[in-house]
C-alpha cells in the first residue's frame, strides 16, 4: 500500500485528509503544536533539517502539504511568521519531496488573485492584494521550481466541522446559537469549501496521479452574507441576527481582502471527474459531522 505523508495534520483540513486518505493509503500525519492522531509524526515545516529527516525516514510515495497560516490578518501584521510558514516552509517540504522523489500535492489558496474579476481559471495571473496571498504564491513558486510531480490544489474559504478550531461556517453557527448578534460583509465573493469535500478532491488527484493546477473549491460563488444565511437556514438558527455590512465599513480588518476571489472548478471536473459540492449538499454533510 502507497504511504502518504500529510502536513498540519491537527487543522481543519489535515484532520479530515487522515481519515479520507486512509480509506486508500496508509497516512502518516504530522504537526507542529499538538497532535490529534495517534500515530502523528511531530515535524516543523520551519525546520529544514527536522523536514529531511522525517521524509528521509518516512520515505512517502506522495505528500499533502496542508500545514499553513491562514489568519490574514495575522500574516499582515506577523511578515515574518507568515513567510516562514507559508513560503519558507514550504520550500523547505517542496525541496524534500524533490530529494526523494515524493509526488507534492499544495494547498494553496483563492487569495493569490486581487478579486478585480471572479471565477478564476488556472491560467489567470496571480496578483495577491495582501502578504497572505504573497506568501501563499511564493510557495506555489517554490513547488513548481523545486518539483517535478506536483499538484497545486487551490481552495476557498475552508469550512466544516472541527473539535478544537472555528472557522467562518462554526463561528457563524456558535455565535446565533448564543445569541449574538453578528455582521457579515455581503459584497465579499468566494467559492466556500467543505473540507471533508476538498479531502475527497484531493483523494481523487492523488489517485488519478494528477499534474499541475487545479482549483478545488466548493463550486457556487457566493457573498459572505448570503452564505452566513444560507448557514443559518441549514442549521433552523434565526437569520435576523446577521446583519450586512460593506466591506468599506469593515473597520476590523487590517488586510485588504480581494473582492470577489472565487474560483472556476471546471478543469478539475472535466479532467479528473471530480464533483465539487454545492452549499446545500456541502452544510447537510457538516450536519451530520457535527451531529455524529
Amino acid at each position: 500500500m502507497k504511504e502518504v505523508l500529510v502536513t498540519g495534520a491537527s487543522g481543519l483540513l489535515g484532520g479530515k485528509l487522515v481519515g479520507v486518505l486512509s480509506k486508500d493509503y496508509e497516512v502518516i500525519p504530522t504537526h507542529r503544536m499538538q497532535a490529534l492522531h495517534p500515530n502523528s509524526v511531530r515535524m516543523d515545516i520551519v525546520d529544514r533539517d527536522r523536514v529531511f529527516e522525517v521524509l528521509r525516514e518516512v520515505s512517502p510515495d506522495v505528500v499533502v502539504h496542508a500545514a499553513a497560516e491562514t489568519n490574514v490578518d495575522k500574516c499582515e501584521t506577523d511578515r515574518e511568521s507568515a513567510w516562514m510558514l507559508n513560503a519558507a516552509g514550504t520550500k523547505n517540504v517542496a525541496e524534500a519531496c524533490a530529494k526523494i522523489g515524493a509526488k507534492l500535492i499544495y494547498v494553496s489558496t483563492d487569495y493569490v488573485f486581487d478579486g478585480a474579476k471572479g471565477l478564476y481559471v488556472e491560467e489567470d495571473e496571480a496578483n495577491p492584494v495582501n502578504y497572505y496571498g504573497l506568501t501563499k504564491l511564493r510557495g506555489e513558486q517554490f513547488v513548481k521550481d523545486l518539483c517535478e510531480d506536483f499538484v497545486i490544489a487551490r481552495t476557498s474559504v475552508l469550512y466544516g466541522w472541527h473539535r478544537k478550531k472555528l472557522n467562518f461556517a462554526t463561528w457563524v453557527v456558535d455565535s446565533i446559537r448564543n445569541g449574538k448578534r453578528i455582521s457579515v460583509v455581503e459584497d465579499h465573493y468566494n467559492s466556500p469549501t467543505l473540507a471533508d469535500d476538498l479531502a475527497e478532491m484531493i483523494l481523487g488527484i492523488a489517485k488519478a496521479d494528477a499534474t499541475g493546477v487545479f482549483h478545488t473549491s466548493g463550486s457556487e460563488r457566493i457573498g459572505r452574507y448570503k452564505f452566513a444565511l444560507k448557514i443559518a437556514e441549514a442549521f433552523n438558527l434565526d437569520r435576523r441576527l446577521i446583519t450586512p455590512v460593506k466591506m468599506k465599513d469593515v473597520k476590523v480588518w487590517v488586510a485588504r481582502r480581494p473582492v470577489d476571489s472565487s474560483l472556476c472548478v471546471e478543469k478539475a471536473r472535466s479532467e479528473l471527474e471530480l464533483s465539487p459540492l454545492g452549499l446545500n449538499e456541502a452544510l447537510e454533510r457538516m450536519k451530520s459531522a457535527m451531529r455524529a
